[in-house]
């Protein structure tokens, strides 16, 4: 009974061995989350360097951008690391208490559209769009924010339009919502504002039609060199206090992801995020949608929260005046000075 006994226990003792070297179907590594989209160019040169490496430490996982704020809220949240946008992350993480912020990774990646003889927006110029109808990508989100808050700075008035279709006000600038997909030179309005790479597409796409498209300004030059602090990296509390050789780890890949970004090929990014990308989602970058100039239009660099503490608030302020419910101003605890 004892050697049956002592046979039976060896097989558990083996098996939990087993289980051990191939971690149950779980892992040690680090999940770093970040949604489909410009935000994850910011993470491709972590994924290489990663990739490359026989003991890795972190694990990737693009998601649906309607989804991201899911992988930090919760009594458990599942990111150790997240990209987001910064008004989601500021609203929903503002207090410091799980996460802090680590620093901007991409800073806008919007431009407009035109046809004909169109002028290129500038800050000089702006006031040009006084009694035109503008298309907007993500009007009520933070690209339409952000132009709304350089409008405010340039003292031009404007007003909100349910539809292309709706009578413009000849004394204002006004902004009509857009979907991507619907943006036209024929869609009623004298320019757009879109994001890469759907502007890039369109420019190619209409190159042949009678009135083909035009890039005709640049919403981040418009609201300062530099751009705007679109989309930042939080890390769990935790792993900052508990993980610190891990943490510089990944800020060094973070500090490296422009220069990264500026020599490899489209081919690879495709190839990079689709081994990352939640099984399903249709990706935003494909084979004829991806470019170096797109790459470059998309803004990634990394800027440390000790740097971009005042621009992040300054940026978040101008947006809680013209939507209060659109995000919040954060804690100094939010920021990671280190």
């Amino acid at each position: 009974m004892k050697k049956l006994l002592s046979t039976v226990m060896g097989g558990i003792l083996l098996a939990a061995a087993a289980c051990g070297i191939a971690s149950c179907g779980t892992s040690d590594d680090l999940e770093v989350v970040a949604p489909d989209g410009a935000p994850a160019l910011a993470l491709l040169n972590a994924i290489a360097q990663e990739e490359a490496k026989e003991d890795d430490v972190f694990d990737f996982k693009v998601v649906d951008s309607n989804t991201i704020s899911t992988y930090v809220t919760g009594r458990s949240p599942e990111a150790d690391i997240c990209i987001l946008p910064v008004n989601v992350a500021a609203k929903t993480l503002g207090t410091g208490a799980v996460y802090q912020m680590l620093g901007a990774v991409t800073h806008g990646n919007f431009f407009f559209l035109a046809t004909g003889e169109s002028p290129v927006l500038t800050r000089e110029n702006l006031d040009t769009l006084v009694g035109q109808k503008v298309g907007v990508v993500q009007l009520p989100n933070v690209p339409g924010l952000t132009l709304r808050a350089v409008l405010d700075d340039c003292e031009i008035p404007y007003t909100l339009l349910q539809s292309a279709q709706a009578e413009a006000d000849p004394d204002k600038v006004n902004l009509v919502p857009f979907d991507a997909p619907n943006v036209s030179p024929a869609g009623g309005c004298a320019y757009y504002l879109c994001p890469e790479p759907a502007v890039s597409t369109k420019i190619k796409g209409t190159a042949s039609a009678l009135k083909p498209f035009k890039l005709a300004g640049d919403l981040q030059a418009l609201y300062g060199e530099g751009g705007y602090p679109q989309a930042v990296a939080v890390a769990k509390k935790s792993l900052i206090e508990g993980k610190p050789e891990a943490l510089r780890q990944f800020i060094g890949y973070l500090e490296g992801s422009a220069q990264y970004l500026s020599a490899v090929s489209p081919a690879t990014v495709i190839e990079l995020l689709d081994d990352v990308r939640t099984d399903g989602l249709d990706p935003s970058f494909n084979a004829n949608n991806l470019t170096s100039q797109v790459i470059e239009n998309c803004s990634v660099a990394y800027t440390p929260s000790k740097t971009c503490k005042e621009a992040v608030c300054a940026f978040l302020e101008k947006l809680i005046a013209i939507s209060p419910e659109s995000t919040a101003l954060p804690e100094d605890a939010f920021f990671y000075m280190n």
